[in-house]
């Protein structure tokens, strides 16, 4: 890439309490754990108590994030907030999260790209770090699905958990730091209504019709998004490992959004991945849309998955329907002081009572 090297120097993340388990659905929706494991491979989820919004998870992943990268709220420059949640319409829940996290100096905005908003944001934030035009900045990916699910939908109330995730980027400060290496962005947009909400905006306004028809809830055709993911994956990390000068035999971690288990199972096979180097936590977690990037990023630092010189792959997928890859090489620095093996968020303990979710791609069912 062109301009200033760039890293990520932080790392944050934040789930509720409270977790939801395939069972405890069962007891309302006419599924089972059994039912809902082989088709996702989902086992738990998180839920966020009542009167928490996105941004009060995304702040506490920023407060997170900023420790980790021995940085003062006052040192960001700017605020980038992915969500398909956000608080309101407007103002932005990066205002929200950088008031809530004190990040007073910085500027901030929203952006929508579905599943892809992390790596989204990544992008944008990489740029602006490159160009100058910003020296430190905070991506958060924060979410509170439990909000805008219809609880009597089996094929979506049982996808979906609330959390958030944060990341510092910086400029890399010698050639041990580590790296971002590029990116591949897209959409295909006529894919629009295939998943997503409906009303609420201009297209529909809030209205009584609107509220009776439940379209302020999230709608998916389920087998059209496992189309499209399936399709995509493969070319769009071929394409930046191309850019990159590097090939797939090269990815040390592959880091996939955290949608669906025949997702990731099926994308990785087509780009040739073997099972060892796939990362995942939807087991514990579920579906947190613009959060489980880096979600997944904090718990495989953690684990040790993340070791210097490492080339990671990190794959979104999700609502418009857009696509990002991001290749990074991981060095000494690399998001933050955190040492591998600590749980600073206490998420592995609090879902300990779950099996088989050490963090490999393991079997659905």
């Amino acid at each position: 890439m062109l301009g200033r090297p760039v890293t990520i120097t932080g790392l944050g993340m934040h789930a509720p309490a409270k977790i939801v388990t395939n069972d405890d659905l069962a007891e309302s929706l006419d599924t089972s754990d059994e039912w809902i494991r082989q088709r996702t491979g989902i086992r738990a989820r998180r839920i966020a108590d009542p009167g928490l919004s996105s941004s009060d998870l995304g702040i506490l992943a920023a407060q997170e994030a900023l420790a980790d990268a021995c940085l003062s709220p006052e040192d960001i420059d700017l605020v980038i907030t992915a969500t398909l949640t956000p608080d309101q319409l407007t103002p932005a829940t990066a205002s929200r999260i950088a008031y809530g996290a004190g990040c007073v100096n910085a500027g901030t905005y929203d952006l929508s790209a579905g599943c892809t908003g992390f790596i989204y944001g990544l992008a944008m934030a990489t740029g602006s770090v490159a160009a100058g035009l910003h020296d430190l900045v905070l991506v958060v990916g924060a979410e509170t699905f439990s909000r805008f699910l219809d609880w009597e939908d089996r094929g979506t109330a049982v996808l979906f958990g609330d959390g958030a995730g944060a990341a510092v980027v910086s400029p890399a400060s010698s050639p041990n730091s580590g790296r971002i290496l590029g990116f591949d962005l897209g959409c295909d947009g006529s894919g629009l209504d295939i998943l997503g909400i409906p009303a609420g905006g201009s297209r529909m306004p809030a209205s009584h019709e609107t509220v009776d028809a439940r379209q302020h809830y999230v709608k998916m055709n389920g087998s059209e998004v496992y189309k499209f993911a399936t399709r995509v994956v493969a070319p769009s990390a071929g394409r930046v490992l191309e850019r990159c000068g590097l090939t797939v035999d090269d990815i040390d971690l592959f880091i996939p959004h955290q949608a669906n288990l025949r997702i990731i199972e099926a994308g990785a096979k087509n780009l040739g991945i073997p099972e060892s180097k796939i990362y995942t936590n939807l087991q514990r977690y579920g579906n947190t849309s613009g959060a489980s990037i880096p979600l997944c990023l904090v718990e495989a630092r953690a684990e040790g998955r993340l070791r210097d010189g490492d080339l990671v792959l990190l794959m979104g997928f999700g609502a418009g329907l857009t696509w990002g890859s991001c290749l990074l090489e991981w060095g000494r620095g690399s998001g933050g002081t955190s040492a591998a093996g600590a749980d600073p968020t206490g998420f592995r303990d609090a879902a300990g009572a779950l099996d088989g979710d050490d963090g490999s791609l393991g079997e659905a069912g």
